[in-house]
């Protein structure tokens, strides 16, 4: 018998292991190609927005350390700025003693026998000096040089203590308002340089302690040399100053009283003829309040600032910035002249802050800074401050200091940091996802082939996996069925349906991350605008107060209503805004006495300048001498149109003038109805309508103008006020009104002229009570003793 045919081997020759190689090797291949693609463009997306992210938080992390720098430099600058104004101020009433010697007499003699301490000093034998005795407002020094043999003061040098005496006047006001000060002064002449300073201190004995010698030498060439050469220079050629204004700053150093670091800011007075100097109006600010600015700086956590002069000498850093940047301080060790501070960036320890450009406006410069033996990244931008004239040893200088603002970079870029390290954290779960895909996917491909010769079975156990797939949101999943039965139909449908989810979810998702995008990007222009607001709001705040504080200044001081023979004047005003729109004055000019009173239209910062106008105007033609009342209100309007029409403003103004020689009282221009309460308390109501024109309102209204005599003797009273008094209003909306103002006088009839107009202010605040006040009130009262 024959044996039995073997049966051939299937080998490679069998349908499953073609299927295998071909069908497996395809899907590999396929998943190879699309995963590396995938991936590829997961990294590219990663980099993208990575990069996007990061210019736009860079940018904005930029963007707020300038706005932080900018802020402070605005701060300072009105410190300074409010000093400056302050000892123009004290420099203007000096001035003007020096300019008119006679009435420079009268102050002095009137001085001298108001508080004789405060021109008459005492010799002391062991410091070589003279000084006057505590009890006055100021002390004044008058060095050994500046006497005779008897020990008097010499009478050139004498004049000048009694013209300085007008400074116990001026210089306590100014030190409790305004910025504050240290103290404000008067130094005389290089020929006679007599030193008056306010408040009262023992200064020529803390001179003869800290500055020996100093009384055998000049003032001016001992403490401050070159300085007194430069305003002369300025004298015979304006056009000489550095900076063009006459104050003059010194660098930052000890002072001899306090022993406090402080800045001095002098304005040279002139002599009469402007061809030289007649001494100086100063005032000393220490560096605790520049500081204060300066070291209240927040940026980020660990933040600061540091004002800094142009030669880089830092006034003003906190204790924990100076070590950072590495800073050494050192003083003059010799005792003739000022103790200067040194405390420059050019000698720290820390190479990026010695070789800083000062003068790079706004630029941020990337530094590191050695901490505990790392380098540790900052970023530094700096300001300039608006140039100053500044002493330091020698002429006067031009000098712009620098606000500097320094943080650590990782703070200053935390957000950046944070996002970089969501977008790769992010990054990373996508690469993972996408190799379990693929690599489930493999593994479903060789289940499906390895099942082939179970078709029916293969193709429904496919179909559930991957409609578990599509349960855990792998919508990437599909079934490969090549039958053509109803399995492979229903493969052909799983396939469209995951297709359509897949579309769907990918737009989803792009969708809300477009979204996602435009919501962050309209919140950081929020932000940006709040930002922009609030340092808007903080500059309006601070010009409306610098506005209001000029406009009160100028009002009368109670010395000058007091200053009046046989009149009692007391006034009152309350402005409804920050800046008031109400006018009074009272201007003397020997026995001539001039009392006006206005109301401009409106209230608020327009209507208190043209008040500001009025008031230069009407002060400038009393001083100009024009007597008659109905030229010199047709005079003040011609100017104040002229302004109004410059200015393109719709403003205008009631407002009268009483004229008092003496004997005969005038009143002249349209306002509110004058009321004067007589001695046996007879009411008279004056109505000024027929008497001008509001002013403002036509170039010229001399034709309106008319003058008014009215009797005005012992023991009358007037009262003058704006309609914010007549037209208050109480809860109920009542007005006050002209009735109840004229009982109101008549009933205080008798008191003083400061007791009636507290008592109408008494009662008109009573009655207005918790009601919001409308429009500015003022209110004068004059009372013939």
């Amino acid at each position: 018998m024959s044996a039995a045919p073997k049966k051939p081997s299937l080998g490679l020759r069998s349908f499953r292991t073609k299927f295998i190689l071909v069908v497996g090797g395809a899907v590999l291949f396929d998943l190879l190609v699309s995963g590396s693609l995938a991936l590829w463009n997961v990294q590219r997306l990663s980099r993208d927005a990575t990069t996007q992210v990061g210019e736009g938080l860079e940018k904005a992390s930029q963007d707020y350390i300038r706005s932080s720098t900018e802020s402070t430099v605005a701060q300072v600058g009105l410190l300074l700025n409010q000093v400056h104004s302050d000892v123009k101020a004290l420099a203007g009433v000096l001035q003007s003693q020096i300019d008119r010697p006679t009435r420079n007499n009268k102050v002095g003699a009137a001085m001298a026998k108001a508080d004789p301490n405060a021109v008459t000093v005492t010799f002391d034998s062991g410091g070589g000096w003279a000084q006057n005795a505590p009890g006055s407002p100021s002390v004044v020094s008058v060095w050994g040089y500046l006497l005779d043999k008897d020990h008097r003061p010499l009478p050139q040098v004498q004049t000048d203590i009694e013209t300085s005496a007008v400074l116990d006047l001026v210089a306590p006001n100014l030190l409790q308002n305004g910025a504050s000060k240290l103290q404000m002064y008067y130094i005389g002449p290089k020929e006679r340089p007599i030193f008056r300073t306010a408040p009262y201190t023992v200064q020529a004995q803390t001179f003869d302690r800290l500055y020996p010698g100093h009384n055998k030498e000049n003032f001016w060439t001992f403490f401050f040399p070159g300085i007194y050469e430069s305003w002369q220079q300025w004298a015979r050629n304006p056009a000489s100053r550095p900076v063009p204004e006459d104050i003059t700053q010194t660098a930052p150093y000890t002072d001899a009283i306090t022993g406090k670091l402080i800045v001095s800011f002098f304005h040279p007075l002139w002599t009469a003829d402007r061809r030289d100097v007649a001494g100086i109006a100063g005032a000393d600010i220490t560096l605790d309040q520049l500081a204060e600015i300066v070291e209240h700086v927040k940026v980020a956590e660990t933040g600061f600032g540091f004002l800094a002069m142009s030669n880089g000498n830092v006034a003003a850093i906190s204790r924990t910035g100076e070590k950072i940047i590495g800073l050494r301080a050192a003083s003059d060790a010799t005792n003739q002249g000022v103790t200067g501070l040194d405390r420059s960036l050019r000698n720290s320890s820390q190479k990026a802050i010695a070789s800083l450009p000062l003068d790079a406006d706004g630029v941020i410069h990337h530094i590191s800074l050695r901490e505990n033996g790392e380098d540790v990244p900052y970023l530094v931008v700096t300001k300039q401050l608006l140039p100053s004239n500044l002493w330091v040893n020698g002429p006067v200088q031009r000098e712009v200091m620098s606000l500097g603002i320094v943080v650590r970079e990782h703070e200053i870029y935390a957000s950046l940091i944070a996002a970089r390290e969501q977008i790769a954290s992010a990054t990373n779960r996508i690469l993972l996802y996408q190799i379990l895909a693929v690599l489930v996917s493999l593994l479903i491909v060789a289940a499906a082939v390895f099942a082939a010769s179970k078709r029916i079975t293969g193709g429904i156990s496919a179909l559930a996996a991957a409609a578990r797939s599509i349960e855990a949101k792998d919508y990437s999943v599909r079934v490969a069925i090549t039958s053509k039965d109803e399995v492979a139909q229903a493969g052909l449908a799983f396939n469209r349906m995951a297709e359509q989810i897949s579309f769907h979810t990918e737009n989803l998702e792009k969708l809300v991350d477009e979204r996602t995008k435009e919501i962050e990007a309209a919140k950081e222009e929020i932000e940006a605008l709040n930002t922009q607001l609030k340092s808007e709001n903080l500059r309006l705040g601070a010009e409306l107060d610098v506005a209001r504080h000029i406009q009160m200044m100028v009002l009368p001081r109670p010395a000058e209503l007091g200053a009046v023979e046989h009149v009692e004047i007391a006034a009152y005003m309350r402005p409804a805004d920050e800046v008031g729109g109400d006018y009074y004055d009272v201007l003397q000019n020997g026995r001539s006495l001039k009392i006006g009173i206005g109301d401009v239209t409106g209230h608020g910062l327009e209507s208190g300048v043209l008040m500001l106008m009025v008031q230069s105007v009407a002060r400038a033609l009393q001083e100009a001498g024009e007597t008659d009342p109905s030229k010199f209100l047709a005079h003040l309007n011609r100017a104040i149109f002229k302004n109004i029409e410059r200015t393109k403003t719709d403003k205008h103004l009631t407002l009268s003038f009483l004229d008092y020689d003496g004997d005969r009282l005038t009143i002249s221009g349209q306002h509110e109805d004058l009321i004067v309460i007589r001695k046996t308390g007879e009411v008279e109501r004056i109505d000024t309508g027929d008497l001008g024109l509001p002013v403002g309102l036509e170039s010229d209204i001399s034709p309106f103008v008319d003058t008014r005599e009215i009797s005005f003797k012992q023991g009358d009273l007037i009262v003058l006020h704006t309609d914010g008094v007549t037209e208050a209003e109480n809860p109920r909306g009542e007005l006050f009104g002209i009735d109840r103002l004229c009982q109101s006088a008549r009933l205080l009839h008798g008191q003083t002229a400061e007791e009636v107009k507290d008592g109408i202010v008494e009662g008109l605040m009573a009655y207005i009570g918790t009601q919001k006040i409308h429009d500015d009130i003022t209110l004068v009262v004059m009372r013939h003793r």
